[in-house]
């Protein structure tokens, strides 16, 4: 069988260090790799995007990344919207824009539903991340974005399609977007940071005149009458509850502390939320 080439990122590890970002730069400026890429203009592009998203109210908040390099589809759009077979795909499932072939072929670019295609004006050309085709093919076991991310968000994997699927179902790999169907080969660990949302709060008491943060609380969410979470409140009172779908409606918050009565709250969820101070 022959081994593919697959990515996975683990968004629970992405700092937001942009190492990826400035390895592909420095691979792709003022370089050319024929026959799958031309040089990669100096700005205007980002092979591998790292969008970024807030979540909750300050002072509650959680920002989450998410890196995203081409797909390298199986069933690819951008293959359909080419024409003169300017996009090929390789036996290792590598999708290539044929840097010759794709001249002036614009509509490519939208044909992406990823928006991780990126049009060069001076050249006239659809251009996007390679996977960094000429370094595997000269023996490199990753692409340079994969060997600069300091943190290990970044992993990359040549195997056969059943191994991966193997891997997909051990580490409950998601990807990117279920609406689109055209298998990608880049796959996401713990992907509801960006696409979840949070219940957070935190709690205080009022003692003897004195007002302190109220630590090991245990904070149990409930959903229809089942329980969904528990959570413990840390030093400060704070607690948060994640990995919600958004716009999943009602919630009952049932604050516990062996010192101190026991407290409801309803919450409406729709985006994430912090529910500032809760008093018990």
């Amino acid at each position: 069988m022959v081994k593919k080439a697959y990515m996975i990122i683990d968004l629970d590890l992405c700092i937001d260090c942009n190492n990826c970002f400035l390895a592909c730069k420095d691979e792709f400026v003022d370089n050319q790799w024929l026959p799958t890429s031309l040089a990669q203009p100096r700005h205007g592009q980002r092979w591998m995007n790292i969008m970024r998203k807030e979540r909750g109210q300050f002072p509650l908040i959680s920002v989450a990344y998410l890196p995203t390099p081409c797909m390298h589809c199986e069933n690819a759009d951008c293959m359909v919207a080419a024409e003169n077979d300017a996009i090929y795909r390789r036996d290792d499932g590598i999708v290539i824009i044929d840097p010759v072939k794709a001249k002036g072929q614009k509509a490519i670019v939208d044909s992406c539903p990823y928006g991780v295609i990126w049009w060069n004006e001076e050249e006239q050309i659809p251009q996007k991340c390679t996977f960094c085709a000429h370094l595997l093919d000269d023996g490199w076991e990753a692409p340079r974005c994969v060997q600069a991310c300091a943190t290990g968000a970044l992993v990359f994997k040549s195997v056969e399609e059943k191994e991966m699927e193997k891997i997909v179902a051990d580490e409950n790999l998601k990807v990117l977007n279920t609406d689109y169907n055209p298998d990608p080969h880049v796959y996401y660990k713990n992907l509801q940071r960006y696409t979840h949302c949070f219940i957070g709060g935190s709690l205080a008491v009022k003692k003897n005149g004195i007002t302190d943060c109220l630590a090991g609380a245990t904070i149990t969410l409930y959903k229809g009458g089942e329980e969904v979470g528990v959570e413990i409140s840390d030093a400060y009172g704070d607690f948060k509850a994640d990995h919600l779908k958004p716009n999943s409606g009602s919630y009952l918050l049932e604050i516990k502390h062996p010192d101190h009565e026991s407290k409801t709250q309803e919450v409406d969820l729709n985006t994430s939320i912090n529910l500032g101070t809760i008093w018990i």
